[in-house]
């Protein structure tokens, strides 16, 4: 929408601009499970009433002035507009059925809202459903068939953080009140004694973060502009991200995870997802294609790094203030994320320990930060073509994107609705393979988007997965035993 920019308009972020770059268009799928069928009404009259509904970048518009720059601007909001209802149920390739159709419709996932059924409508909604410029950048799909809202938010409104801070202050807790996750940060803690042991490990502290920050932000942009990934049968490239897609889920306990951790001391979370990641892919890898991959061949992943001054999770009121450290918007640095394909036979917590070695290293840089910065200033001094061109190119050039999120720990309610599950993922990219964990009441779900002409069996590598971690904890076990 072309229009000339007025005073009370407020510009887009730099982040935002690159979002609504056609290469770079990226909208937010955030699937809702509710445990009972969903009221149209009611539905609709807590939504009116929602703190997201008085955002005000959920009731603006995305206009251009004459320049070509990008502003928001308000308007009034008919909430009937962003409510797409569908009555009938869906089978497993995404399409509507009868109401006395069953033949195709998927209701044996275990919590009988046709999984299946949605993964695939919401796939399709991946590639060929942008969201309309002529209201505000966000829809709620009411799946009544199956009790599931499909919210679709463009990432131009906010990242992550921004959006599962409104989720929880959108919410209600259902029975214990659902405390905020901390997230730890690394810093090197204060004392009173400072001797020399003290002085040198400063330094050093120092020395590795220098170090290990200029060699990941020089392999960020020699990634960015001509070396790639090996091509294998799992590798994207230019003009994928309009390939059909497939969508799955991979389901995980987090106690499972934790029992891993335990098993080496001072491992994360985060240290389990990539050692699972590495070996599930690792497996897919040797189905696909049997002995024709070299033993450490490097698969290279990106994940987009919170680098908020308060990286926790924070009421609402607290992100919209003007000057608050945890502030609303798309504020994060990309961070490179290689795994290594090794076969079979090896000790699965080796995975974990080579999977831990990286991610400290990773700690101890400032990467996600300077690729904020890199970014910020090529959008100055070139403008946002040219940042758009140096994302999109580092897609093509690695293997799969990943993300994580510390979800709710107890279940809540929305619209008064008991949610049994939540899960999210986004618009397709020019990668074969994106990959979305979300926790929620002690599960973790993990949502596998893939082009399919690319990856047919989503459901056998999201298997890999399970298995991969299935695998590190019984290792775990017998070494917490002993």
């Amino acid at each position: 929408m072309t229009s000339r920019g007025t005073f009370s308009d407020e510009p887009l972020s730099p982040a935002g601009r690159l979002f609504i770059d056609p290469k770079t268009d990226v909208v937010i799928h955030c699937i809702a499970v509710s445990k009972n069928p969903i009221d149209l009404d009611v539905a609709k009259t807590a939504l009116k009433s929602s703190v997201m509904v008085q955002h005000p970048r959920f009731c603006s518009l995305l206009v251009r002035d004459e320049n070509g720059f990008e502003h928001w601007r308000r308007t009034e909001l008919d909430i009937d507009r962003h409510f797409i209802v569908i009555k009938n149920r869906l089978n497993k390739s995404g399409k509507f059925v009868g109401e006395n159709e069953t033949q195709g419709f998927d209701d044996d996932d275990g919590d009988g809202d046709g999984e299946g059924a949605v993964n695939q409508y919401v796939a399709d909604l991946s590639v060929s459903s942008p969201l309309s410029m002529d209201k505000p950048l966000w829809e709620l799909h009411l799946l009544k068939a199956h009790n599931c809202v499909v919210f679709r938010i463009h990432h131009a409104l906010g990242d992550g953080f921004s959006l599962m801070s409104m989720l929880m202050a959108g919410s209600e807790k259902v029975d214990v009140p659902a405390a905020v996750p901390p997230i730890k940060t690394e810093g090197i803690k204060s004392g009173k004694r400072r001797d020399w042991f003290w002085l040198l490990s400063l330094l050093w502290g120092v020395f590795k973060m220098v170090r290990y920050t200029l060699v990941f932000v020089l392999e960020f942009v020699v990634r960015s502009l001509f070396v790639c990934d090996r091509k294998t049968v799992i590798s994207g490239g230019e003009g994928i991200e309009f390939w059909p897609r497939k969508l799955t889920t991979a389901k995980f306990l987090l106690e499972d995870m934790k029992e891993v951790k335990r098993a080496i001391p001072n491992t994360t979370i985060n240290d389990v997802l990539l050692a699972m990641v590495s070996s599930g892919l690792s497996r897919y890898l040797e189905h696909r294609t049997p002995n024709a991959l070299h033993e450490g061949l490097r698969l290279t992943g990106v994940a987009m790094v919170n680098v908020r001054a308060n990286p926790r999770l924070q009421e609402l009121s607290k992100v919209m203030e003007k000057n608050s450290k945890a502030r609303w918007g798309n504020k994060f640095g990309a961070t490179l994320i290689p795994v290594f394909h090794h076969k079979g036979g090896n000790n699965p917590l080796q995975y974990l320990k080579r999977a831990k070695v990286m991610n400290d290293k990773k700690k101890h840089s400032m990467e996600a930060y300077f690729t904020y910065k890199i970014r910020d200033l090529v959008m100055t001094l070139l403008g946002p073509k040219y940042v758009c061109l140096l994302y999109y190119k580092l897609l093509c050039n690695t293997t799969f994107t990943i993300s994580n999120f510390v979800g709710p720990l107890e279940h809540i309610t929305l619209a008064g609705h008991p949610v049994s599950n939540i899960k999210f993922n986004t618009s397709s990219l020019p990668q074969a393979i994106s990959m979305h964990m979300l926790s929620y009441a002690g599960r973790v779900e993990m949502q596998l988007l893939v082009a399919k002409d690319i990856i047919p069996d989503p459901e056998f590598l999201a298997k890999c997965f399970q298995d991969a971690l299935l695998e590190m904890k019984m290792a775990a076990i017998a070494t917490n035993k002993a």
